[in-house]
């Protein structure tokens, strides 16, 4: 089975950083695009920022120049610096793949098990 598997959150004052990683690994054949979603308390889930295999980037409003996704395509693996964080970046932040498995003629999303960032003020 396909996993996706993230790490780096926690707590962190106004003005900080932190840099979130997701891993992709199991029978994958390709990874078409990766990306990170945001759920706060009482709030529906929001793409925050997504990049193609290519390297082409997406961000949400809120986080353009101060947050940067990148990517490692020979390591299945994505990355989100965020700087400058605010409170209102307080959140769990999903990571998402879209795969296309070994032998299967389609992509599926996968979803990590979320990784919490708090912002203190």
């Amino acid at each position: 089975q396909v996993q996706v598997v993230e790490s780096g959150g926690g707590l962190v004052q106004a003005g900080g950083s932190l840099r979130l990683s997701c891993a992709a690994s199991g029978p994958i054949f390709s990874i078409n695009s990766m990306g990170w979603y945001r759920q706060a308390p009482g709030k529906q889930r929001e793409l925050v920022a997504a990049i193609s295999n290519a390297g082409t980037t997406t961000y949400e409003d809120s986080v353009k120049g101060r947050f940067t996704i990148s990517r490692d395509n020979a390591k299945n693996t994505v990355y989100l610096q965020m700087d400058s964080l605010k409170p209102e970046d307080t959140a769990v932040y999903y990571c998402n793949a879209r795969v296309r498995r070994v032998l299967i003629t389609r992509d599926y999303d996968y979803w990590g098990q979320g990784t919490q960032v708090t912002v203190s003020s």
